[in-house]
This record gives structure tokens, C-alpha cells and sequence, in this order.
């Protein structure tokens, strides 16, 4: 009776640790798809800060502004592809169950998906502008400006959080392999092995 009771927990100590490893797999995964996102969004935001400074001191009218609004909404975004990088890098992929996976898998996604319809409103934004800018005298040249990098930024970020969004939603197929064996009564939960 003894080797049994043995044999049964080395046999669930096995399983724990397939399942550990399992979403410690799942989770670097991910973690390694949100940094080079961060990396990605960190290079578009140096490239336009670098082209902005560059051409800035030449440009003139509203082409000076279009610089000026790049330069300034792209210290943001490498701000933001800073702290994500970093909090992405920070974090340890075996310290996550099973429902922390599954939260933050879905968070991320959430997020993307809000964001992305924060970027229609940043286009839609800069729209207005570009046509306020052909109605009025009050400073038109950096209406036009602004609103063209307006357009040009929400443009990028629409089509790098939609991008992000489905290259984490293909992790979504792994999640059941996560769930295998587990079952739910309507007293509790619980883990079944079959031999």
C-alpha cells in the first residue's frame, strides 16, 4: 500500500510539473511576442523622432508643424515602448497559474482591440483638422500640420495594435491544452487523470 501512495504522488508531482512547464512555455511565448511588439513600436518611434529633428529645420509652413507633432507624439510612444519592453522583461513567466495565464492572455488582447479604437479616433481626429485647416485664418498652416501627423501616427498604431492583436489572438488556440483535465462540478473543481 505504501509504494502506491508513493507511486500516486510521484505520478501527480509529474503531472504538476508538465503542467507548470506547460504554462511557463505558454507564458515566455507571449512574454517574447509583447517585446519584440515593444521593440517594433520603440523603432518607429526613434525613426520618426530622428526624420522629424532631421527635416524640421528645413521645413516651412505646415511641413514644420507635421515635425514638430511626429517629434512630440513619438517621445510618447517610445516612452510607452520603454515601460513595456521593460515590464515585459521584469516579468516571470513561471510565476503565472493557470488563471493568471488565461487573464492576462486576454487582457493584452482587450487593450489592443481598445486601443485600436482609440487610433480611428486619432485619424478621424486628424481629418478634422486637415479640413478645419482649409476654413479658417487662425494659424491654418499648423492645423494642417498636426493633423497630417495625426493621421500618419493613428495610421501606424491601427495597423501595429490590429497586427499585435492577431499575432497574440493565434496563442488563443493553446489555451484548452492548458484546460485539459480539468472539470468542474457544481461543488467544486477538480483535476481527473486518466491511465
Amino acid at each position: 500500500m505504501r509504494y502506491f501512495f508513493v507511486f500516486a504522488l510521484l505520478l501527480a508531482a509529474t503531472l504538476s510539473w508538465g503542467q507548470s512547464q506547460q504554462l511557463t512555455n505558454f507564458n515566455e511565448r507571449r512574454l517574447q511576442q509583447q517585446q519584440t511588439a515593444m521593440l517594433v513600436l520603440g523603432a518607429w518611434a526613434v525613426g520618426n523622432m530622428g526624420t522629424g529633428l532631421a527635416l524640421r529645420g528645413k521645413a516651412t509652413d505646415s511641413d514644420r508643424y507635421f515635425h514638430d507633432m511626429n517629434i512630440g507624439w513619438n517621445v510618447i510612444n517610445l516612452t510607452l515602448a520603454g515601460f513595456g519592453y521593460w515590464s515585459s522583461l521584469q516579468a516571470d513567466p513561471g510565476s503565472y497559474d493557470l488563471a493568471a495565464t488565461i487573464h492576462e492572455q486576454y487582457h493584452i488582447q482587450k487593450v489592443l482591440l481598445f486601443n485600436a479604437g482609440l487610433d480611428v479616433g486619432y485619424m478621424l481626429g486628424g481629418a478634422y483638422l486637415m479640413e478645419r485647416s482649409k476654413n479658417t485664418d487662425n494659424k491654418p498652416e499648423r492645423l494642417k500640420g498636426f493633423g497630417r501627423s495625426i493621421v500618419l501616427q493613428g495610421g501606424f498604431l491601427l495597423a501595429f495594435d490590429l497586427t499585435t492583436y492577431l499575432l497574440l489572438a493565434r496563442g488563443n488556440q493553446d489555451i484548452p491544452a492548458l484546460l485539459q483535465g480539468l472539470s468542474f462540478s457544481g461543488e467544486g473543481i477538480g483535476f481527473m487523470l486518466t491511465f
